[in-house]
C-alpha cells in the first residue's frame, strides 16, 4: 500500500465586506435591543455584502490573500474546493466561477461542497486527501457564505445571528510548506436532524413560486432549541476527540465555529480548557457559516498568534446536521 504524504498549510487568507451592521440597526425595526442580542449570542455587529456585491467577491478576496501568502502563481493550483451553500448561482458551482475570476487557465478541477457551517472543514477533508495521495501539489480550499442573502431580515430568531465572510487556504505536501501539519480530520452527519436548520421551500422538491416568495419559506428556518443542544454536545465531543491521548501542554489554540458565545464558553469550561486558549471573533462578525473557522484561523495566523509545534484544534457544525474537526500541528 502506498504511503500517504502528510499535508500542510502553505497559505491562509480571508475577506469580509466593508458594510457593518450593528445590533442597533435591528433594534430600529425588530422587537430587540443591543443588550438582548449581546447577552444571548455574544454578537455586537456583523458584515453584510452590499447590493452590488456577490459571494464570489468574498471568495476571490480570500483566495488571493492565501495564494499570495503561499507564494505561488494562480496556475500552480491543481484543484479548487469551495465549501458554501450560497454561491453566485445554483449552477454552475462557485468554484468554477472562482477559477475564472482568479484568472486560472490550467483547466484544474473545481467543485463545491455543501455542508453549511461545516462546509470549509468538509472541503478541507476532501482537499487534504488529494495532497496525501500525491495526486496534487497545490489545492485551494475556500469556505464562505453570504448569509445575508438567505435570511428573513424580519425574523428576529435568525436575522441577528448571521454575517457574510470568506476564508481560504492553500494545501501542499508538508515537506514543501513545512508548517500546518494536518494530523487528523473527522467529519460526520446526522441526517435525521435536517429539519432543524433548513430552507423549507424553493429547492428541487418545491420550486420557487409567488406563493413561496410571499410566505418567505425560501429563507433559512432554524429551530433554536434542538440546534443549541446539538451544537453544545458536538463542540464538547469535537474538542475531546481532537486532544484525546495528546499532550495537553501542546495545545496552542482552539479555533471553534463562531455560532454562540455562551455555547463556546460552556463547552470549553466543561473540558477545562483555559479561556485564553480559545480564539473568538463572534462579537465582530457573528455566525459566518462556512467562513467562520477559516476567518478565525486567518486572523489568528496573520496576527502572529500561532506557535511552532503547538496544536490548533478546529471544530464546526451546521445544517444537515453536520459536524467536523481537525487537529493541526503548527
Amino acid at each position: 500500500m502506498k504511503q500517504l504524504i502528510p499535508a500542510g498549510i502553505a497559505g491562509i487568507g480571508h475577506w469580509v465586506p466593508d458594510q457593518v451592521i450593528t445590533n442597533e440597526w435591528f433594534a430600529e425595526y425588530l422587537d430587540t435591543s443591543n443588550e438582548w442580542i449581546t447577552k444571548r449570542t455574544g454578537i455586537s455587529e456583523r458584515r453584510w455584502l452590499t447590493d452590488g456585491q456577490v459571494p464570489t467577491d468574498m471568495f476571490k478576496g480570500a483566495s488571493e490573500m492565501a495564494i499570495k501568502d503561499a507564494g505561488i502563481d494562480v496556475n500552480d493550483i491543481d484543484m479548487i474546493v469551495v465549501g458554501s451553500v450560497s454561491g453566485d448561482y445554483t449552477a454552475p458551482s462557485a468554484a468554477c466561477i472562482l477559477q475564472d475570476r482568479l484568472g486560472i487557465t490550467n483547466d484544474c478541477g473545481a467543485f463545491d461542497v455543501a455542508a453549511a457551517c461545516s462546509g470549509f472543514m468538509y472541503a478541507l477533508a476532501v482537499g487534504a486527501q488529494f495532497i496525501e495521495t500525491g495526486k496534487y501539489q497545490n489545492v485551494l480550499i475556500v469556505g464562505g457564505d453570504a448569509m445575508s442573502r438567505m435570511i428573513d431580515k424580519g425574523d428576529r430568531a435568525t436575522a441577528v445571528l448571521f454575517g457574510d465572510a470568506s476564508g481560504a487556504m492553500i494545501l501542499q505536501p508538508h515537506s514543501v510548506c513545512k508548517r500546518g501539519l494536518i494530523e487528523d480530520i473527522t467529519i460526520g452527519a446526522q441526517g435525521a436532524g435536517a429539519k432543524y436548520i433548513i430552507r423549507k421551500r424553493g429547492g428541487g422538491a418545491d420550486p420557487i413560486s409567488h406563493e413561496i416568495l410571499d410566505e418567505k419559506s425560501h429563507f433559512i428556518y432554524m429551530d433554536g432549541r434542538p440546534v443549541y443542544r446539538f451544537a453544545a454536545s458536538k463542540m464538547i465531543w469535537l474538542l475531546d476527540w481532537a486532544m484525546h491521548e495528546q499532550d495537553s501542554s501542546k495545545l496552542g489554540w482552539m479555533i471553534p465555529h463562531q455560532m454562540n458565545r455562551r455555547i463556546l464558553e460552556q463547552a470549553t469550561a466543561h473540558l477545562g480548557i483555559p479561556p485564553h486558549k480559545v480564539l473568538h471573533n463572534i462579537a465582530k462578525y457573528g455566525n459566518t457559516s462556512s467562513a467562520s473557522v477559516p476567518l478565525l484561523l486567518s486572523e489568528g495566523y496573520h496576527k502572529g498568534l500561532f506557535e511552532k509545534d503547538k496544536y490548533l484544534v478546529l471544530g464546526a457544525f451546521g445544517a444537515g446536521l453536520t459536524w467536523s474537526g481537525a487537529r493541526i500541528l503548527w
